[in-house]
């Protein structure tokens, strides 16, 4: 917990979140809620440059995301990229999850094409791995999370975003669509990976 001694006890430390999806927003404002922080998104920036993910791995693109918004506006940022692993497809489409069926796609066009190219694959285990860059005056720090499960036949439910009313998670015999936010973030990929920086400021700021 942070006490009476540390840096947050005379003012609020700013922190830009760097994405613009807004059902990430909402996970991580809620995921960051227990800290002292003055969150601000991309929005909140309208001439902030627009960051091109063509990193090959997502430690690369989480990077250039927060780089960027630390350099343009000049708060540390905070960005993830994620992807989802599907066994029978080698991995993919893992960096190229947003992008899946094709470079302007919805999230329901990429479910719809990952169901496509799963039909008649008997192994459905897959795993979300988001990683988190923290860029800040002092330098750049990583923090990773990862959530097991497998991919369903058919999507169910209505919340959350991207693959989720695909995904069920190891343990649930419900898809993270039917979830609540609460219940997602405590055992999501998202979720371990912000804790992980949470832990770290606590580490840090706690005396």
């Amino acid at each position: 917990m942070f006490t009476a001694n540390t840096l947050y006890m005379h003012t609020r430390y700013s922190l830009v979140l760097a994405t613009r999806n807004s059902g990430k927003v909402k996970e991580m404002r809620s995921l960051l809620n227990q800290l002292p922080l003055t969150l601000h998104a991309v929005s909140d920036f309208p001439d902030a440059p627009l960051v091109e993910e063509d990193a090959p791995t997502l430690k690369g693109n989480a990077h250039k995301k927060a780089e960027a918004l630390f350099i343009h506006t000049g708060f540390a940022a905070l960005a993830d990229d994620t992807g989802l692993e599907v066994e029978a497809l080698d991995g993919q489409p893992g960096v190229h999850s947003a992008r899946f069926a094709s470079p302007d796609a919805t999230d329901g066009d990429n479910r719809r094409h990952l169901l496509a190219q799963l039909d008649g694959h008997g192994n459905r285990a897959a795993r979300f791995r988001t990683v988190i860059a923290f860029v800040e005056q002092e330098g750049t720090h990583y923090f990773e999370g990862v959530c097991e499960g497998h991919i369903l036949d058919a999507e169910r439910g209505d919340g959350g975003f991207g693959y989720d009313a695909l995904f069920q998670p190891v343990g649930y015999d419900c898809t993270f669509a039917e979830l609540s936010r609460e219940e997602k973030n405590a055992i999501s990929h998202r979720g371990r990976a912000v804790r992980a920086f949470v832990a770290f400021l606590q580490r840090r700021y706690a005396r």
